[in-house]
């Protein structure tokens, strides 16, 4: 099991991001716009560096549902590698059967 502390950090993180999506689009969509004068772009800038950085979408770490372990992550099944194991092997995940030969 991962630390709760970093399972609900990265939790509040997603929520931020939700929060902060649209501000932070229309503000790079402000900064990448070359019709724009100068000074109105870099105001841009200035106001989506003043924005929380946990905002970005970057900063959100892809975790196991089951377990909150950080590495060896599938996306399809959100899951680590090791809770998919373990619940193929109590037949809990359909299609996953133990492997022999």
């Amino acid at each position: 099991m991962a630390k709760t502390s970093a399972v609900e950090k990265n939790k509040r993180r997603r929520k931020t991001v939700a929060n902060q999506a649209a501000k932070r689009a229309t503000l790079k969509a402000t900064i990448m716009n070359q019709e724009l004068s100068i000074e109105e772009r870099f105001k841009a800038t200035l106001k989506l560096a003043s924005l929380p950085r946990d905002g970005s979408k970057t900063r959100i770490r892809n975790r196991c549902e089951v377990t909150g372990r950080p590495r060896a992550f599938y996306r399809k099944l959100r899951m680590s590698r090791i809770a998919l194991r373990e619940l193929g092997n109590l037949g809990k995940v359909p299609g996953i059967v133990k492997s022999s030969w």
